[in-house]
């Protein structure tokens, strides 16, 4: 049952985001029809050594772009846009280690790239977490938007 996932959150029928996964509900994610599973975490051997193996044993696509808790970037963000467009007509797995970098990567992808609604985004983030409450998560949240807001008068993305 992903709902025992810690902070697992359903965002859409393509889109789930989520903490840590235990090796033992790997299955249950390719059971829910999951085809992408994009961990946000650094490596560790404790949290996730095998989780890659595990994924893509099950059949699934393994992608980890190990974000810093400490130094999020926007490079960062940018791979995931990518990866996110990339699989948008595939249902994606998304999750770190306490679907902090998750939620926040992911409100960011719905409402810059997908074009969602910010309330709607910002309610799922906000039942995890403020990212206002940490300088180095609402700064990127602010990098990203001006950048989109950059783009979008140049006539990009």
């Amino acid at each position: 049952d992903l709902a025992t996932i810690r902070n697992f959150v359903q965002v859409s029928d393509q889109l789930a985001t989520a903490g840590q996964v235990a090796y033992d509900q790997v299955s249950s994610i390719k059971a829910a029809g999951y085809e992408v599973v994009v961990n946000l975490a650094p490596a560790s051997v404790t949290m996730n050594e095998l989780e890659g193996f595990l994924v893509t044993q099950e059949g699934m696509t393994y992608v980890q772009i190990p974000v810093s808790w400490s130094d999020p970037s926007l490079r960062d963000l940018e791979q995931f846009f990518s990866v996110m467009q990339a699989n948008k007509d595939r249902k994606v797995f998304v999750h770190c280690f306490a679907n902090m970098r998750a939620s926040a990567f992911t409100y960011l992808y719905r409402t810059l790239v997908a074009g969602e609604s910010d309330d709607t985004a910002l309610a799922d983030m906000n039942s995890v977490w403020d990212p206002n409450e940490l300088e180095q998560w609402a700064g990127l949240i602010a990098q990203a938007k001006k950048k989109a807001e950059k783009d979008m008068e140049g006539g990009r993305r």
